[in-house]
């Protein structure tokens, strides 16, 4: 195993090579003077590690691949804060995708429960969330509904509806990650006033959101079949986000001006639900809620009456 002080040294010797100042406040972490002054961190942990799996002659090259990668971050984070305002989306990430430390620094708030939504800058060759130091004049909740405009409005998408074990599922898609955004206006895809008990939804992976409308089947039909492609979607995509299905319920946010709802700073009322079908014995488990029990209920009552 190489001793972390010849990890260290060549570290510091590849940002030399480069032009800058390097130090280490500890162990974990190098800081990094750049041209204009400012000082930044990185945590190096995972890289100390890798490091040192491998050969004293493969050093030097690991050391300046570090340098390289830092710098198209620290470049790409300037185009962010430069960014223009067309240049603003919205995109759906999981809680754990973004680590919670950095939450305070970013345009980002929850969506539903495991899921969150960050504003983000469309740059050519990368997508970085939005700092809120790069707001300008702006404020959040106008960032976010910025951001949301040009990712419902201003990228190409497809809607389409297929069956899956009879059960129509609405497909809204796209070839870029901005898809999920959709879920602000699904009062587009879903008539409240057709399907008042709301929707079943899916985020598998960032250019697809899967929709279902309540009521047009067997409540737990359509779950069986949400929670497959859902499924299916996470293990073969690219960038998967979750399985979890929600149960979209209709409520204040819906009543609002589709245009002025986001700057309020609310979101969809999403609910995660789940039903474990054991054909075998006949039987179902629901885990929800208690007010998506009490539809299931009502929807299984007036099946059978």
């Amino acid at each position: 195993m190489t001793e972390p002080d010849v990890l260290g040294r060549a570290l510091l010797k590849a940002f030399a090579d480069r032009g800058y100042q390097a130090v280490f406040p500890d162990a974990d972490t190098v800081a990094v003077t750049l041209p204009d002054g400012t000082q930044v961190k990185s945590d190096i942990r995972e890289w100390r590690r890798y490091a040192g799996r491998n050969s004293m002659a493969a050093l030097p090259g690991i050391a300046a691949e570090f340098v390289e990668k830092m710098e198209g971050d620290l470049r790409r984070a300037a185009q962010a804060d430069a960014a223009p305002e067309g240049d603003l989306r919205l995109r759906i990430y999981t809680e754990d995708a973004l680590p919670q430390e950095v939450w305070d620094t970013l345009v980002v708030r929850p969506l539903a429960p495991g899921l969150l939504e960050c504003v983000v800058v469309d740059l050519p060759d990368a997508i970085s969330p939005l700092h809120k130091s790069a707001l300008g004049g702006m404020t959040a909740d106008e960032a976010f509904a910025r951001a949301l405009a040009r990712s419902v409005d201003g990228e190409p998408h497809h809607i389409m509806t297929r069956e899956l074990y009879g059960v129509p599922l609405t497909h809204v898609s796209g070839e870029h990650r901005y898809v999920g955004a959709h879920v602000h206006v699904l009062k587009r895809y879903v008539d409240p006033a057709a399907s008042p008990h709301g929707a079943l939804v899916a985020f598998p992976i960032p250019e697809l959101l899967l929709v279902h409308p309540i009521g047009r089947t067997q409540i737990f039909s359509a779950m069986h079949a949400m929670q497959a492609l859902a499924a299916r979607h996470v293990e073969v995509g690219e960038k998967a986000l979750t399985p979890q299905v929600y149960w979209w319920r209709p409520g204040a946010y819906e009543a609002l001006d589709e245009a002025a709802a986001p700057a309020g700073g609310g979101v969809p009322d999403l609910r995660p639900v789940r039903a474990e079908i054991d054909e075998e014995n006949a039987k179902v488990s629901l885990y929800s809620d208690e007010a998506f029990a009490e539809l299931v209920q009502r929807l299984l009552d007036e099946r059978r009456d």
